[in-house]
């Protein structure tokens, strides 16, 4: 413990100026997601715009989570469309819901139809020397990330798998900083599935005749 707790520490202090923005950011926006504020999207285009860029540096080679955050980046946009589309008076986003056979069968699809992609191009095309691994981190946020956009709350199991994995994989890059902001992620994430089924709870009693 004492040589994993020297390490984080080593990690945070190589922090450059981007690298404190993208963790401030990525807390605000994960912060933002479980209270159901659309401010996750404008806070992520930052913090996911600087991940793009650092994942993929040759002394990380993580080149799948780097396309991940171009495609959180982008979903991010659509995302920010989707749920400004339906607000409340007062500014409160609403519209949670379950999935459906249909969704959940497209989400699973997108973890395992990804994989098997960015594992074949991380394995044949590029120096990774994880890339079954980070091809799986990187499928399973996408899925994630596409029910979070649809406001699904399943959106956090999906992220949470994801997150769950990516941990030990960063701590053996050496990329000690987001691993620490993933560790955070996964427990706010926790929280954030129990917290948006209340919100649903609450839809579904208002809804009611």
């Amino acid at each position: 413990m004492e040589q994993i707790y020297q390490e984080v520490i080593k990690g945070f202090q190589r922090m450059t100026l981007p690298d404190i923005i993208a963790m401030v950011f990525g807390v605000i926006s994960v912060l933002c997601s479980r209270r159901n504020s659309v401010w996750v999207y404008p806070t992520g285009l930052i913090s996911t715009g600087i991940y793009t860029y650092t994942l993929a540096q040759a002394h990380f080679r993580l080149y799948a989570e780097s396309a991940l955050n171009a495609y959180y980046f982008i979903m991010s946009i659509y995302g920010w469309y989707n749920w400004s589309r339906n607000t409340t008076s007062a500014g409160d986003h609403v519209g949670i819901s379950v999935v459906n056979r249909r969704e959940l069968g497209i989400a699973v699809g997108i973890v395992i139809i990804g994989w098997g992609i960015l594992y074949m191009l991380l394995h044949n095309f590029s120096d990774s020397d994880v890339p079954a691994l980070d091809a799986f981190v990187s499928a399973t946020a996408c899925s994630g990330m596409w029910l979070l956009a649809k406001r699904k709350i399943e959106n956090w199991i999906f992220l949470n798998i994801s997150n769950l994995v990516a941990v030990p994989l960063l701590f053996y890059k050496k990329y000690e900083s987001l691993a620490v902001l993933t560790i955070f992620l996964f427990i706010v994430a926790v929280d954030g599935y129990f917290r948006w089924r209340k919100l649903y709870r609450q839809q579904l009693n208002e809804n009611k005749p």
